[in-house]
């Protein structure tokens, strides 16, 4: 909106764009890999010994799972927070994340998450497929491993989109009639419109506030 498109570093963006598309195939994969080999390993056990089992397993695999998102999400925001304190003069000649602007995004992203995202809570965990705790687990682990790897790498991902992509690997491995994929059809033509409609109403903003200037 102010320079035009030769701002834009197209390396950068078609690599990011690309990985919020193929990160959810990769948890798929992964995910549906795990809820076989799991479902192999405790072939011999009754129902209610594995659920026993990974419901504590659960909360190894919701806390890596955290971690990645964490890893992943909050650090696009702490570049932002940085990169505006850095071309405003106020880190200094040397670029880094100040203390503050880690643990304020860490803290914004778990409240986030626990005053703000039940909705989407409740869609991913039961409405596009019914989840048990095994499942959970897969699901989880799934989406947590590929976090880790594209953080590893330095690519900004959607932890919305992996998970998703998990989840219905998981359902999938189950039976493909036991995903909603309407839902599921929904959810990824929301993400293909949400980064047009984002660029959109930001480039807006910037006209109505040049104006105002």
């Amino acid at each position: 909106a102010k320079v035009g498109f030769s701002s834009i570093v197209w390396n950068g963006l078609l690599k990011t764009v690309g990985a919020i598309f193929l990160s959810p195939a990769i948890g798929f994969m992964l995910a549906l890999v795990l809820v076989l080999a799991v479902s192999w390993l405790f072939i011999r056990q009754t129902p209610f010994a594995v659920d026993r089992t990974f419901r504590v397993m659960q909360f190894v695999s919701a806390s890596l799972y955290s971690l990645g998102h964490g890893g992943n999400d909050a650090q696009k925001t702490m570049g932002i927070i940085a990169v505006l304190l850095f071309s405003q003069g106020y880190l200094g000649p040397t670029f880094y994340v100040p203390f503050w602007v880690v643990i304020s995004c860490q803290s914004a992203m778990a409240l986030g998450t626990l005053f703000g995202g039940w909705r989407i809570v409740h869609t991913m965990g039961s409405k596009i497929t019914r989840l048990n705790p095994m499942q959970g687990f897969c699901a989880e682990t799934g989406g947590a491993l590929t976090l880790f790897g594209a953080t590893w790498l330095g690519i900004p991902v959607s932890t919305t989109h992996t998970i998703t992509g998990a989840i219905v690997g998981v359902g999938a491995a189950r039976r493909v009639s036991a995903v909603r994929w309407g839902l599921a059809g929904n959810i990824v033509i929301a993400w293909i419109v949400t980064m047009p409609a984002a660029a959109a109403i930001s480039a807006a903003f910037y006209g109505l506030v040049s104006l105002l200037q």
